[in-house]
């Protein structure tokens, strides 16, 4: 049997593109020969586009070590290195380890990105040698012929050698979304996709010629999107910058000038105050953080194509579904057959079975048909109609050989019947059993008429049964039960949608709307959208301005989806989720692509965005507090013309024990607080009063010290008390960061406190750090002060909940 006759493969045409100097492009329909590959590879003309998944190792490098902070530090380190003891330069050891551990995570997060993309790549289907194979895109070569069909991604710039009802969407390069109609001759634009029919395209342009390429060499370049929470620690950190500069100054010359001490003690203490006010650690956590999560998802076959999506789906309160592929299972199975109008069921079979062996490239539909009537007869496919999602039907015409032609339809039924039709009764009672059904209709029209969908006769019902995912369930159980509302939008019919999400026991699948009889405007369909759950007969362009009326409403919205008819909706969308075997259109489009085709592996998402956000909030107040209290304990020394307490050994120590250790351990471990907005807000509120209370609470045991101890080492010992206030008011605020309790976040402050012990009484230790306590008077008031601090610090945050509510 012949199949799609119609399609034109002679080539040619002067469509292919307007310069002159271009040669004309000569269309083989065996494809290139063996030979003809060869020479061009040794040309060098080949789709060497590079794979971008991820930044580079070089740029992962530069991107951790040379910071505006990482710079500050250095240069400080220098100082230090030169005027001080190696005890006094240990807070430059500690931003190098830092450096590696980011580098080393973010290095393990790329491998896993790698070779997930390898993965996760299509492969176009290339005609050489008169036969058809999948290949990868960089193995495309000029001249090569490349097969298309419904969902496949235009991988180079070419011109159409052949075409069947060719419809291409370049709504990614043009921002139209109307498809463009293509004919042999026409020009390809790489990066466009194809929406219905089927051909072929000569590359005219590969690697970095590519009109794609020249745009993804840009785009596709490793880049922090929009993100929340590294918008937020990028404010913080502009607003330190401008508080760390001046207060530095003044130390300077308070030290250097004012006081007049020894040159060197002067800078040590002057750079022991500077380095506590930079929150250094806090944009790598956040990193590593990230990194972290990627690796985690990938294991679970989770391909995260930008890093702050994870964060994006946490933050998610309506999840959009397509039913088929998300909901269920790719296959469907024939479960019977209607003939109407005393229609010959032997006969209904032949034309379905024709009918399949005109389509090259079926859809889910029509292949369960193809299953179940395979073709027999020798019909010859005279025209063929591709399946489209926005007409909802497809078509051929044929010749059966005996003198006979016919034409038939195969789509929706509500689509091809009048709405008064008897059958539609006898459909609807099959939807509301989750079934679905197609109609086989004849028409005297033209396959090309405008008109050929009217006056159709039918002929027989298909009556087919989708397969559920056996975890789809418990899926949506689970965003029922973390506040996340679902929507199913759905091409098919609103009753057979409705029954599946019932079989679900989706919440509201009782409630079923058909999106024809959907408002218009966009505040009345939101209304709409905010009070029903389920909608069937969902046209491309109606998901996305469905997913524009939610996010009109304040509402932050995700889409899964994997058909072609799902890109514009998935691109629209806050954070677009693909099926891995889904077109490349919709993987191109999505910040995440489940490899696996598995909606289960949304909630896994879910939890790892929730966990990056709670973790980098807590580690957060705990760097700004200390940056707080750094700014304003310097403050404090300046307006009262004292030495500064602290020499750089006594931050660091603090800082690695009260921030740095407890904060790595924080920022990985488990969390499952829901996503919450104003970030920035809900740190500051906690940080401003914490680094408050400890500066007055340091300063106060500095300045009693001050009075009480006099001779030589009267300055070690006064700092000694401080730093032990100091450190008790830290401890309490992780104490209070670290809540809820549980054994292992237990044992973490009371090793960090341990550590501390063990520094006051190993006599090696005290003299490496400069540390010990002298009386006992003394000691004692510190630590009377540090149980007032911490007693304010309870009252302070308690009043803050209640005040400033996150």
């Amino acid at each position: 049997m012949t199949q799609r006759s119609k399609i034109d493969t002679d080539g040619g045409g002067t469509g292919a593109g307007t310069r002159a100097v271009e040669p004309p492009v000569v269309h083989h329909p065996a494809g290139l020969t063996s030979a003809e590959v060869a020479e061009r590879v040794a040309r060098g003309e080949v789709n060497d586009v590079p794979l971008r998944s991820s930044r580079s190792t070089a740029d992962i490098v530069r991107g951790n070590v040379f910071t505006r902070f990482n710079a500050i530090i250095g240069v400080l380190w220098v100082i230090m290195l030169i005027v001080a003891p190696i005890q006094d330069s240990l807070f430059g050891f500690v931003i190098v380890a830092n450096t590696g551990i980011g580098i080393v995570q973010e290095l393990r997060a790329k491998k896993t990105l790698d070779g997930l993309a390898v993965i996760g790549e299509a492969k176009p289907t290339v005609r050489r040698d008169g036969r058809a194979a999948e290949l990868s895109t960089s193995e495309i070569v000029l001249g090569d012929l490349i097969e298309l069909g419904p969902g496949d991604k235009v991988v180079v710039d070419g011109v159409v050698a052949e075409a069947d009802s060719l419809e291409i969407d370049e709504s990614l390069l043009t921002g139209e979304a109307d498809p463009v109609v293509k004919k042999p001759g026409d020009r390809m634009m790489s990066g466009s996709f194809v929406v219905a029919g089927g051909g072929a395209f000569t590359a005219t342009k590969v690697g970095r010629e590519a009109y794609a390429a020249q745009l993804a060499e840009e785009a596709s370049r490793f880049t922090l999107v929009h993100s929340e929470l590294r918008n937020g620690i990028s404010t913080i950190l502009k607003y330190v910058t401008w508080m760390m500069v001046p207060t530095a100054i003044g130390l300077v010359i308070s030290q250097l000038v004012v006081k007049g001490d020894d040159f060197k003690d002067a800078v040590a203490r002057t750079v022991g105050g500077i380095v506590p006010m930079i929150p250094e650690g806090l944009v790598l956590l956040t990193s590593v953080a990230f990194a972290v999560g990627v690796i985690r998802l990938g294991r679970k076959q989770c391909l995260v194509q930008e890093l702050p999506a994870i964060e994006g789906l946490a933050r998610v309160d309506v999840v959009c579904l397509d039913k088929t592929g998300t909901l269920t299972e790719g296959g469907m199975d024939v479960t019977e057959l209607r003939p109407l109008n005393g229609s010959d069921e032997s006969y209904v079979r032949k034309v379905l079975g024709a009918l399949g062996e005109s389509d090259p490239r079926p859809n889910a539909s029509l292949q369960a048909i193809i299953d179940a009537y395979p073709d027999t007869v020798e019909w010859r496919c005279t025209e063929s109609l591709p399946f489209s999602s926005a007409r909802k039907y497809s078509g051929a015409a044929f010749s059966e050989g005996d003198g006979e032609n016919s034409t038939w339809l195969l789509g929706a039924p509500d689509v091809l019947l009048p709405a008064d039709d008897a059958a539609l009764t006898d459909i609807d009672h099959l939807n509301q059993q989750g079934l679905r059904v197609l109609l086989l209709a004849r028409t005297a029209h033209e396959l090309d008429s405008p008109d050929v969908a009217t006056d159709t006769r039918p002929t027989a019902l298909v009556v087919l049964e989708q397969r559920l995912r056996p975890d789809a369930g418990d899926t949506l159980a689970y965003f029922a039960e973390q506040n996340v509302a679902t929507k199913i939008i759905s091409g098919d019919n609103a009753v057979s949608v409705g029954a599946v999400a019932g079989k679900l026991d989706m919440p509201g699948a009782a409630n079923t709307v058909d999106a024809r009889t959907l408002p218009t405007e966009r505040e009345e369909m939101a209304k709409v959208l905010d009070d029903n759950a389920v909608f069937g007969r969902v046209t491309p362009q109606q998901k996305r301005d469905m997913v524009a009326a939610l996010q009109s409403h304040g509402h932050t919205v995700a889409m899964t989806g994997d058909g072609v008819n799902d890109v514009l909706a998935l691109k629209d969308a806050d954070i677009g989720v693909s099926m891995g075997s889904g077109s490349e259109a919709t993987r191109a489009v999505a910040q995440i692509v489940l490899l696996n085709n598995s909606f289960a592996t949304l909630p896994s998402v879910v939890a790892e965005g929730r966990r990056v956000i709670g973790n980098i909030t807590r580690v957060a107040t705990l760097f700004l507090t200390k940056t707080v209290y750094s700014v304003l304990l310097a403050v404090l020394v300046v307006c009262s013309q004292v030495e500064y307490p602290f020499l750089p050994r006594h931050l660091t120590l603090l800082s690695t024990l009260t921030i740095g250790v407890p904060a790595f351990f924080l920022a990985l471990a488990p969390n499952k607080e829901r996503a919450r907005p104003h970030f920035v807000r809900r740190v500051m509120r906690y940080a401003i009063p914490g680094g408050v209370i400890a500066a007055a609470a340091t300063f106060t045991t500095y300045l009693i010290a001050r009075h009480h101890y006099s001779g030589e080492g009267a300055l070690e010992a006064e700092t000694s008390a401080a730093t032990l206030t100091l450190f008790l008011v830290s401890l309490w605020v992780l104490a209070i960061v670290a809540r809820p309790y549980t054994l292992w976040r237990l044992t973490l402050v009371a090793t960090m406190a341990g550590a501390f012990l063990l520094v006051l009484v190993v006599p090696w230790l005290q003299h490496f750090f400069a540390l010990k306590l002298v009386g006992v008077t003394m000691p004692w008031t510190a630590v009377a002060i540090a149980a007032v601090a911490a007693l304010l610090l309870e009252l302070a945050w308690r009043w803050v909940d209640r005040r400033f509510p996150a």
